[in-house]
């Protein structure tokens, strides 16, 4: 076993999943250690990020919260956001065509296992087989994607 190769395709699968597999066919490992590294490195993203997304964002809206209250105390103008933007029509048409599966299965794999399952849990966070299916999802996405890396490289 290659351990810097798989650690660099661990490492990758942490912060992008998809393109995971692609570096460990390049990089000469064999199949099974590039699915390997893979699910673990999307599946420990995934782990860590599902269950501090609710304090990543607590925090993120506290300090939102902070500035605000600062902007209105030093006399500056605060600009309402908007409620309605394309980005957030397009979030709930997503969520709402895709529903639970399709968040956790392709969330993590098309954006990043840290924004899909910070994603999956903001949206799903209360049912109890959210995190199940995003680690079902890791195990069939990497499956998929690295016969994809082999078969192509």
């Amino acid at each position: 076993m290659h351990w810097g190769l798989f650690t660099s395709v661990f490492v990758l699968a942490i912060f992008k999943f998809m393109f995971a597999p692609f570096t460990g066919s390049g990089l000469g490992l064999p199949y099974w250690e590039t699915y390997i590294a893979s699910v673990a490195g999307g599946s420990l993203s995934a782990t860590i990020f599902y269950f501090f997304s609710e304090v990543i964002l607590k925090y993120s809206h506290r300090k939102k919260v902070e500035e605000l209250e600062r902007s209105i105390k030093e006399g500056k103008a605060v600009k309402k956001k908007k409620i309605f933007t394309k980005t957030n029509r397009t979030i709930i048409k997503v969520k709402r065509s895709l529903g639970i599966v399709g968040i956790c299965f392709f969330g993590p794999l098309f954006l990043s296992a840290p924004i899909g399952s910070m994603i999956a849990a903001k949206f799903y966070g209360k049912m109890k087989k959210t995190y199940p299916l995003i680690i079902l999802g890791m195990f069939v996405n990497a499956v998929v994607t690295t016969a994809l890396a082999y078969l192509i490289f």
